[in-house]
């Protein structure tokens, strides 16, 4: 523990040397020379900044139509208003933080220095370098994810071959010239490439570190990566696979008992790759308050004020009700990969199969008995899919997915305008649908270092 701080250390010191030079795709030198052993780069797959989202998950949750944040100003002024409001850009700062392309990118060239340096590493088994180096391709996988459903167009298989997303990087030497943008495309087929090259050496078990990789963690990944590119049979094929691979359990809302005894959320039992995150105190919207049902557990596990009949008067707050979930996990669980079999299983028709995964995330988030009344219940394809996405929604509210699933239905056509107002119902801004706002810009940071670099719309 004392080496790995020891590196941490360094690594602070190392970005605070070279803050001042110029930036390669926002990103800041890492000290790589103090990786020599096996174990030392197993110490680095540790590192809080991989396992931990600072600020990208929050960043997301405000975009939504989950939030209502009554005290916007007219116009926007503050990083928070200017992302609740879909502004093109953050900042006018080109030296201010890049937060969410510049945080994936950090991370994914941490990923790429194990990629790169754990063959040659002293000491160790050849298994264990192996091992090491398909967590890193599953980590580095994970975050091009994150940023090909930030800053390319959603899933188009008509589109994605000439649609721009991101530059996708395979160094970790800051001082290269940044790559030229590649397609939505070329990005997932890398993701998909990079999973299918860890899953064989990826260890069956991460029980005791849920944040680190292994076989049920990929497969999760990769349920997210097919779910998004809505290709659904194969999302429920690898959202069954995770769960058949993974001692994760779902944890009960309804039996207090069951709830766990440490904060450290990335270490509860529904996690399967587990990102910590802080989502607190976030005032919900009317439309998704109108979605629980009286006997939904989560209303007050994880709710602030529910009786509130103000504006913005509840609040996404685990903190203040249940302090084991003040942190949320964004990584993949249990529950998500219920609603993924199940969103696949009703698109396929297969209702039978999608109300078994549905059912039993609501028997574990509704109240009442038998435990057979929590059920849901139709024949009807379109009310089953129907309710499955208000389950997500209900399930995954603050977890830095809404947005996304926001881009992939505005796609089928199932998003209304969303219209942002002030305490006093003054609009200040509005999303409306198939709007270019869905993909965000470019940070002008980056292409202030970058200035060839294509610009979204």
């Amino acid at each position: 523990m004392k080496k790995f701080q020891y590196i941490a250390a360094q690594l602070l010191l190392c970005c605070l040397v070279f803050s001042g030079c110029d930036k390669y795709l926002d990103v800041e030198p890492k000290g790589k020379q103090l990786l020599k052993t096996t174990s030392d780069y197993d110490l680095w797959l540790n590192s809080s900044i991989l396992t931990t989202e600072t600020n990208a998950d929050n960043i997301l949750n405000l975009m939504t139509d989950n939030i209502d944040l009554v005290t916007v100003s007219n116009p926007p002024i503050s990083l928070a208003e200017l992302v609740y409001t879909w502004a093109p850009q953050f900042t006018n700062d080109v030296n201010s933080l890049t937060y969410l392309w510049g945080e994936h990118y950090r991370r994914i060239s941490l990923f790429n220095t194990v990629i790169l340096g754990i063959d040659a590493a002293e000491n160790g088994t050849d298994s264990q370098k192996k091992s090491l180096k398909a967590e890193a391709l599953l980590g580095r996988a994970h975050s091009y994810f994150y940023l090909v459903n930030e800053y390319g167009k959603p899933y188009d298989p008509a589109t994605a071959a000439v649609d721009l997303a991101v530059p996708f990087v395979t160094s970790d030497d800051v001082s290269k010239k940044s790559p030229a943008r590649s397609t939505v495309a070329e990005i997932y087929k890398h993701i998909i490439d990079d999973i299918n090259e860890a899953i064989p050496n990826l260890p069956e078990n991460n029980s005791n570190a849920r944040f680190r990789g292994s076989k049920g963690a990929a497969y999760s990944v990769l349920a997210r990566v097919y779910l998004y590119r809505k290709e659904y049979a194969e999302a429920q094929r690898y959202a069954e696979l995770a769960l058949a691979n993974t001692r994760a359990v779902i944890i009960d809302y309804t039996n207090s008992a069951t709830f766990p005894t440490t904060t450290n959320v990335v270490s509860h039992a529904d996690a399967i790759y587990g990102r910590s995150s802080v989502a607190a105190g976030i005032p919900i919207s009317s439309e998704l308050k109108n979605l629980f049902a009286s006997n939904d557990a989560r209303r007050t596990v994880l709710y602030y004020n529910w009786a509130s009949t103000a504006r913005g008067g509840t609040s996404f707050y685990a903190a203040a009700v249940t302090p084991a979930f003040q942190l949320t996990n964004s990584g993949t669980t249990v529950q998500e990969m219920h609603l993924i079999a199940a969103e696949g299983a009703a698109r396929a028709n297969n209702l039978t199969n999608a109300l078994s995964h549905l059912n039993e995330v609501r028997r574990n988030r509704l109240t009442g008995t038998p435990v057979t009344s929590r059920d849901f219940t139709s024949t009807n394809q379109t009310a089953v899919l129907d309710e499955v996405l208000a389950e997500r929604r209900r399930e995954l509210p603050f977890h830095g997915l809404r947005w996304f699933d926001m881009r992939r239905l505005d796609t089928e056509n199932r998003m209304q305008t969303i219209i942002r107002t002030t305490a006093q119902n003054v609009e200040v801004a509005r999303l409306e649908p198939h709007s270019n706002k869905y993909t965000l810009q470019i940070p002008i940071q980056v292409l202030a270092f970058n200035p060839d670099m294509a610009q979204n719309p």
